[in-house]
């Protein structure tokens, strides 16, 4: 079951743009999806879901985390927040 919708009050501006135009809310959809089904990026994600459980099985606090890539190639837990909000300037990373 899906969260309940927040006010429009409450959206960062790209929220409040798909909410508003559900023609580029399904292409984004559909991209997402494109994506999400690539072999690396099913990869990547299996590591972060391996890494979650491992710190989790080692009492870990994750509330409110993701597990974040770092350039180093580790794996660290990072507020979710901040890891998701990581774009990169010009398609360049910013990982920490």
């Amino acid at each position: 079951m899906a969260p309940p919708k927040k006010p429009r009050s409450q959206l960062k501006s790209s929220a409040k743009y798909y909410r508003d135009h559900p023609e580029a809310r399904q292409k984004k959809k559909a991209t997402d999806n494109k994506v999400n089904a690539r072999p690396e990026q099913r990869k990547k994600r299996n590591e972060l879901k391996k890494a979650r459980r491992s710190a989790a099985k080692r009492g870990v606090n994750l509330r409110g985390k993701d597990m974040s890539h770092t350039k180093s190639g580790r794996i660290v837990p990072e507020d979710s927040s901040r890891n998701r909000a990581r774009q990169g300037a010009n398609g360049k990373s910013t990982k920490k």
